[in-house]
């Protein structure tokens, strides 16, 4: 059900990313996932980098929030074996790339809730933070991570 609302939304999910250090994509303790900071990785490279909003717009950040989301998808189906084992996206953390006195980070990880809720629903309805941080691995503009029940 999941993989036809994907394919609704045109939405392909790559194939998990490979950790870039010394930790495992998820962990799944009793029902609940533990997702990895993923950062906008396409086919093994970062394709979103740089500060908000000197290197990037906002627009363009928001679209790096989309792909880190669209990654820990890929890191849960590839964990799960089956996005419909989802029953509730709990938690999403959002860590924006940002210069000191940019505050917009809530707007870009917007677009990783939006994609989220359109995805699943009310069961995509999840607590969230959003903030900036003075760099993240591999110069990635956004890094995003998740909890979630399954079952």
């Amino acid at each position: 059900m999941i993989d036809e609302k994907l394919k609704s939304l045109n939405i392909i999910l790559p194939n998990a990313p490979k950790p870039a250090g010394s930790y495992i994509p998820v962990v799944i303790s009793n029902n609940i996932a533990y997702v990895s900071g993923q950062i906008p990785v396409k086919e093994g490279k970062v394709v979103f980098s740089g500060k908000v909003p000197t290197q990037q717009s906002i627009e363009e950040a928001g679209k790096a929030a989309k792909l880190c989301a669209i990654n820990a998808l890929a890191q849960l189906k590839a964990s799960l074996g089956n996005l419909d084992r989802i029953n509730k996206i709990i938690r999403v953390s959002g860590f924006v790339n940002s210069t000191p006195e940019f505050d917009q980070q809530p707007t870009i990880i917007n677009s990783a809730s939006d994609l989220l809720f359109n995805i699943f629903g009310e069961k995509g309805k999840h607590t969230r933070i959003a903030v900036g941080v003075a760099s993240l691995p591999l110069e990635s503009t956004v890094e995003i991570d998740m909890i979630v029940e399954i079952s």
